[in-house]
């Protein structure tokens, strides 16, 4: 995980996920920074997770680039 200056990646996700486990490992092994924000721990993440997703309760929701993505597929 990265520190906010440096990420080029938000991940709001909830602790258990699989598909939020499976982006962090594919952010890793790409090396690629990011910031992890646990929407279940913090509510002022959950209230910017939905207001980014269009109100969508799914994660992990990816904010990269200025396009924001719900969901993982392993891709």
């Amino acid at each position: 995980m990265a520190s906010e200056s440096e990420a080029t990646v938000e991940v709001f996700e909830k602790a258990g996920c699989p598909y939020s486990r499976g982006l962090k490992r594919k952010l890793a092994r790409e090396k690629t920074p990011y910031v992890d924000h646990d929407v279940e721990r913090d509510p002022a993440a959950f209230r910017r997770m939905l207001e980014l997703s269009g109100s969508q309760r799914l994660v992990p929701t990816i904010v990269t680039g200025g396009d924001v993505l719900v969901g993982f597929h392993g891709t």
